[in-house]
């Protein structure tokens, strides 16, 4: 299945927290998106494998996509190797995305870096013919290489290059966020509290897509870093919202 965008991050839950909306935006318009994680957030505090896993598909659930896999990567230790790369290729060559989203280049939980390090790399190397991988069936991939590499914008704020409009996807997102209850703030879990857990966090999460919103003149917004220059056809490709 090609794909128009495949979001890949280092845990469950990044993409829901980081670009969601977008994702959700992209699935109404009838683009197939896809997520890819690395790892299955084993060390996370409260939570399990099994867990974690069943909150990501519930998560997939409400958010649309077409496809969810998990690379099952060392949580905490995995490194931007060549073994781990190859992995990554074989995914990007699978789905053919034009589009993929990826972490934060730079935040607090260091998989977060370096996972934006190592599926960087993996989407430029995907498109060199002489790397050769192959699918389930044992037959030679072809080179593919995203057209553009986005970041999110994760728990250190960044000043963003762009800014999507996700005012009415935001319920839909709280709704995948929330998906997570093993991890997030609810009334109804028992869960030790942590950084993501308390419920000071939750709000923090509101509070953010409203601020990045308010920068272009909406409800609610998602940030993202680009290495590249974005081109527009013309000015009439911006949105110009009304900042009266």
């Amino acid at each position: 299945m090609k794909l128009d965008i495949l979001a890949i991050a280092a845990h469950p839950d990044d993409i829901e927290l980081g670009c969601s909306g977008t994702l959700i935006k992209h699935i109404n318009k009838g683009q197939k998106v896809g997520i890819l994680d690395l790892t299955q957030g084993e060390l996370g505090t409260n939570g399990t494998i099994e867990s974690r896993s069943a909150e990501a598909a519930k998560a997939s659930e409400i958010m649309g996509v077409q496809v969810r896999e998990n690379v099952k990567l060392r949580d905490g230790f995995f490194e931007n190797s060549e073994e781990n790369k190859l992995k990554i290729i074989q995914y990007i060559r699978k789905y053919q995305p034009n589009i993929v989203i990826a972490n934060a280049l730079d935040d607090r939980h260091p998989d977060h870096g370096r996972g934006a390090l190592l599926i960087k790399d993996a989407c430029f190397l995907a498109g060199l013919s002489k790397i050769k991988t192959y699918n389930d069936q044992g037959e030679e991939q072809v080179a593919w290489r995203p057209k553009r590499i986005f970041h999110m914008i994760q728990d250190r704020f960044s000043e963003p290059d762009f800014i999507v409009d996700i005012s009415h996807e935001i319920d839909q997102k709280l709704a995948a966020i929330e998906a997570y209850t093993s991890q997030f703030y609810s009334k109804n879990a028992q869960n030790e509290l942590t950084y993501i857990s308390n419920p000071e966090f939750w709000e923090q999460i509101k509070s953010r897509s409203r601020m990045l919103g308010k920068r272009i003149g909406v409800s609610h917004g998602e940030g993202f870093h680009c290495e590249n220059a974005l081109g527009l056809a013309d000015l009439d490709a911006l949105k110009l919202p009304n900042l009266a």
